[in-house]
């Protein structure tokens, strides 16, 4: 039995072959918020009949199913490689670093057709029996990365998936050992690509990918389920940067307008060799937008400056995720 409460509960996940099929878990990871929930669309009929004062509830109807909604985890040492390949696209295989047992997922941005997950939430009631919640066909529309001082690295997905279903067995969940990224282990560097050099006076850095989808599909003979999204508008990056006003650096770029290579990473453990725990987030080109320095009063300034990362004509936007993962 589990406990009773939230304490009991687990998520895990796995990638879909076709979309909106069931796929049991093979991945669980460690969460802070799972707030996926069902949406059914229901239609009441309105026919009159004598001396019949509610409407007649064998007149009701379901006609359409659908979920959504967000999950919140820290950003760990493993288990990453699913959710970051189904909100960048591309389809990834970890790539051994020499002969070691660290492993490179490059997810450069691209299209998320073909990509959504089965995602399980087992959810206990206070007798310790976990109800099982199944979300098929779980495409991410959004996905922010964020740390500031003091902070671990966290992360926020929105879902929007095809249906839910309470048949399939509950997966029993497994955890590798591993540990979170944080504060103490980042940096932002910025400059011409390639050749980014790091930025001082950092206190907190956030990103976030939207990717817009034509997430209302219904057709009939369909059941009243939905059709696989499929990307109806450009992919929108944007972030923030806290910092202390230590250069003009940033200041000069907003002014001008100028582009400019981010990179926003962090470097944790050692996993063998010269290769580390890794979570790299490249921007080939940003641009600031708002907002420049001001004074408020006697304390430091400290500015707060907008960006939207555009595509520099040759790279896109790319996570990296060093691990000892050896599959996704």
């Amino acid at each position: 039995m589990a406990i009773g409460s939230g304490l009991g509960a687990q998520l895990g996940i796995a990638a879909e072959v076709t979309y909106g099929s069931y796929v049991a878990p093979t991945k669980f990871v460690e969460f802070t918020k799972a707030g996926l929930q069902l949406k059914k669309t229901t239609a009441q009929s309105a026919g009159i009949a004598a001396g019949r004062l509610l409407p007649l509830g064998s007149r009701r109807v379901v006609t359409q199913r659908q979920a959504s909604g967000g999950l919140g985890l820290e950003v760990t040492t493993k288990h990453m490689g699913l959710l970051l390949q189904t909100l960048m696209g591309t389809t990834v295989t970890p790539v051994q670093q020499g002969a070691t047992s660290a492993y490179l997922q490059t997810h450069t941005l691209a299209d998320t057709a073909g990509k959504s997950l089965s995602v399980q939430v087992g959810m206990p009631l206070t007798t310790g029996t976990v109800v099982r919640k199944n979300f098929l066909g779980c495409k991410i529309t959004s996905g922010e990365f964020a740390c500031g001082v003091g902070e671990m690295l966290v992360s926020t997905f929105e879902f929007d998936s095809k249906n839910v279903e309470e048949t399939s067995a509950l997966a029993a969940a497994s955890y590798p050992a591993m540990s979170v990224f944080h504060f103490g282990q980042m940096g932002l560097r910025v400059g011409a690509y390639g050749a980014e050099v790091a930025a001082d006076g950092i206190r907190k850095v956030s990103v976030k990918v939207e990717r817009p989808q034509a997430t209302e599909r219904f057709y009939a003979g369909a059941d009243g389920l939905k059709a696989e999204p499929i990307t109806n508008d450009q992919i929108k990056i944007t972030g923030t940067i806290e910092m202390d006003y230590v250069s003009a650096a940033f200041d000069d770029l907003h002014t001008s307008d100028a582009g400019t290579s981010l990179v926003w990473e962090f470097v944790g453990s050692n996993i063998e060799s010269t290769f580390d725990e890794t979570f790299r987030i490249v921007l080939p080109e940003v641009h600031f937008d708002d907002a420049p320095p001001t004074v408020d009063g006697p304390d430091v300034i400290k500015p707060t400056l907008t960006f939207t990362a555009v595509y520099d004509g040759t790279n896109q936007p790319r996570i990296e995720y060093m691990s000892s993962d050896v599959t996704l």
